[in-house]
């Protein structure tokens, strides 16, 4: 067992640990990541039979260093519904990734459109930023926030498709004009009309709110054979590529420092085109990268969940390249 040695500290006399008992303290921090310095003390100190049987003291302050020493921090803790890892959702994301899987085994050409709205107000801005140590860092805002403008936007591999900024919130009616716009958009006027295995059907792939599936949608797409739906299955936000473009496209509106409804309006509009289809095509990749998990029916608790990239450094590329996109 571990040798414990006796110095004065900070916070009393103070453990060393073996690389074990480390490992362990680490062990119960992932278990557990709310858990406080004070709640990991008691937990080593009431370990009379365990690994820290030989530990009658141990400082809050040496718990701290043994975390950094492990490259365990502090940061935001993310929420998890307790719905997101249900059965019934973990069935649903395998249903939801089968059937991607089956329209791409399918002969017929094929392209998957991603669509969501995403809310903006001129109160809306950069919420951190820079200056001399010992002053504030400021910067001019509008008086008013102004009414709320909701953008919809189709993305695919190819980039952005359609986008179509509205005031106030998307409904029923937004949507439907909405659709009419890609579908112009997505085939020519000559193909109107036209069905075959040769010609490409477009898939839209979105989530699950109420008026994305309500009966005049599902008209509209009845009408429209070349125009499928795909609902996204609940609590897979990291399934959707949308989401990280409107992640993407915020920063580009913030960029465009909108002082009044209208200048906001063409800021949603120039943000959008500022997003280029290769980043597109990448948030589609890290998507696909959830898909063999959903087909385990495994826990998913982070939009970016680290298990994806076990070594650390491939996880730290990714955030360069993430935070590259912010700036």
């Amino acid at each position: 067992m571990s040798r414990i040695a006796r110095q004065p500290g900070a916070g009393g006399r103070r453990a060393i640990f073996s690389q074990q008992q480390e490992q362990e303290i680490c062990n119960i921090v992932v278990a557990n990541n709310s858990i406080t310095l004070r709640e990991i003390r008691t937990t080593i100190l009431e370990d009379n039979a365990g690994i820290f049987q030989n530990v009658n003291a141990v400082s809050i302050s040496t718990i701290d260093r043994v975390l950094i020493k492990n490259l365990m921090s502090m940061k935001q803790l993310y929420r998890v519904p307790f719905e997101r890892n249900s059965e019934r959702t973990k069935e649903l994301r395998y249903q939801y990734v089968q059937r991607i899987m089956e329209l791409e085994a399918n002969e017929n050409p094929h392209t998957l459109i991603f669509v969501d709205e995403a809310g903006f107000n001129l109160a809306k801005g950069r919420r951190r930023g820079r200056n001399v140590v010992g002053h504030r860092a400021t910067v001019d805002v509008p008086g008013q926030r102004g009414g709320n403008i909701t953008m919809c936007a189709a993305i695919s591999e190819n980039g952005v498709v359609t986008h179509i900024p509205s005031i106030g919130p998307y409904n029923t009616q937004k949507l439907l004009v909405f659709l009419d716009h890609l579908h112009a958009d997505l085939i020519p006027l000559h193909e109107g009309g036209l069905v075959g295995p040769h010609l490409p059907t477009y898939v839209i792939v979105w989530d699950n709110v109420s008026f994305h599936r309500g009966p005049l949608i599902r008209a509209w797409f009845t009408a429209h054979p070349r125009m499928l739906m795909v609902l996204l299955s609940p609590y897979s936000p990291f399934l959707n590529p949308i989401e990280e473009f409107f992640s993407a496209w915020r920063w580009r509106v913030y960029e465009h420092r909108a002082l009044n409804q209208r200048s906001l309006l063409q800021a949603m509009d120039a943000a959008c085109v500022d997003v280029t289809a290769d980043q597109c095509r990448g948030w589609l990749r890290h998507a696909r990268r959830f898909f063999p998990r959903c087909i385990a029916r495994e826990n998913i608790r982070c939009d970016v969940d680290e298990n994806l990239w076990p070594d650390r450094r491939e996880r730290e590329d990714e955030q360069e390249s993430e935070d590259e996109l912010q700036l």
